[in-house]
């Protein structure tokens, strides 16, 4: 055998062996899709000009490398935890470079900080990734996954995925309550503007399913009114601001009445709805039955509740976070994500519908 048969047979060994550990990696572990806001956002700000970032300490205090990650918790987030869950390493955001090559088959993370269901949406914080954008870049990733598994493979990835969908909660205290007779406010009331904003999820939820999503878990908006932020410029006595949660009310109802639609229009349980107003109010409403001293008052921030401005180095940081419910003036500490996460997969039909995620994930190995 000549030396460069023996390198040309050496080779096509070796790329049988790197597509033979691509089909078991993409095997091994079900790929995880990320769409939506700060809740689930995983660092995809940190790589643009906006102000929607926690990319400085002390966001990451308690991340396993003690540094921020552009996560807004004091440690792992919802989508995080979800992967633990799936026997998974955590999804890259999309925009970093290192998902590329097998990366790419763990799935990823579209979520940006600050956006809503509109596009109007966190305007104030410019250069954001908006939902229309976050699909786009779904599309993106598909071609890149078909370059690196082929067509037929990257297909069957995407179809066996869960997907995770967290939007709404901006499009109040980032849009229609943001200030003070708001553009939305003057053209629409409370309850047009959910009507109105509910019809544009619905297209959004389609659309996701259009590009080959069969498992989307989406949940509705927590007790808006009742975070810290909230609290410090809306309440006197420390109660949750009632018009907020009246959005809430309106919102969450609306939003399970369309996955029931498009549930019906399918034909299978593709979108499952998770009740995250129900979850946060459990450890809000009380406490001490979490082991939480607290849940009005944010870990890390300043002035009343610590729900004023931002998160920094300069702010007030409580030294035991499991004793906080939230983190900062909006988002919750990772011991109560953790508490978010432990209902979504094992509540009851309270919290999840038509099912919880560990009933999902054994139907689908069935499958």
């Amino acid at each position: 055998m000549t030396a460069y048969s023996s390198i040309l047979s050496f080779s096509i060994v070796a790329l049988l062996l790197l597509l033979s550990s691509l089909s078991i990696t993409s095997e091994a572990a079900r790929a995880f899709f990320v769409f939506g806001d700060s809740l689930v956002d995983n660092g995809n700000n940190n790589y643009l000009a906006t102000t929607a970032r926690a990319d400085a300490p002390p966001y990451g205090i308690d991340y396993p490398t003690h540094r921020p990650t552009g996560r807004f918790s004091n440690g792992l987030n919802i989508p995080d935890l979800i992967s633990e869950y799936l026997g998974a390493e955590s999804t890259l955001p999309y925009l970093s470079p290192d998902l590329r090559g097998e990366k790419l088959l763990v799935g990823a993370n579209f979520a940006s900080a600050g956006i809503g269901i509109l596009n109007d949406t966190g305007i104030q914080f410019v250069n954001i990734i908006r939902i229309s954008r976050q699909l786009q870049f779904f599309e993106e990733y598909q071609r890149k996954l078909a370059s690196l598994v082929g067509q037929p493979q990257a297909k069957r990835l995407v179809n066996q995925a869960l997907v995770l969908v967290t939007l709404g909660g901006n499009d109040f205290v980032n849009n229609y309550y943001l200030v003070p007779f708001s553009a939305r406010s003057r053209e629409f009331s409370l309850p047009d503007y959910v009507r109105y904003i509910i019809s544009e999820y619905k297209k959004i939820l389609a659309r996701i399913h259009d590009l080959g999503a069969r498992r989307v878990m989406v949940t509705g908006t927590g007790p808006l009114g009742c975070v810290p932020a909230e609290l410090a410029e809306r309440s006197l006595t420390g109660e949750c601001d009632p018009e907020l949660m009246r959005a809430a009310d309106l919102f969450n109802p609306q939003l399970v009445q369309i996955l029931k639609e498009l549930n019906a229009q399918i034909g299978s349980d593709v979108f499952i709805s998770a009740n995250a107003f129900r979850m946060h109010f459990d450890y809000i409403s009380n406490p001490q039955a979490y082991g939480f001293v607290t849940s009005k008052v944010a870990c890390c921030g300043q002035g009343p509740y610590n729900g004023i401005g931002l998160c920094t180095i300069a702010s007030n940081v409580c030294a035991n976070r499991n004793e906080y419910a939230f983190w900062d003036a909006y988002h919750p500490t990772e011991k109560a994500n953790r508490i978010i996460v432990r209902q979504m997969m094992t509540g009851s039909t309270d919290y999840m519908s038509p099912m919880n995620l560990s009933t999902i994930l054994a139907l689908d190995a069935r499958t």
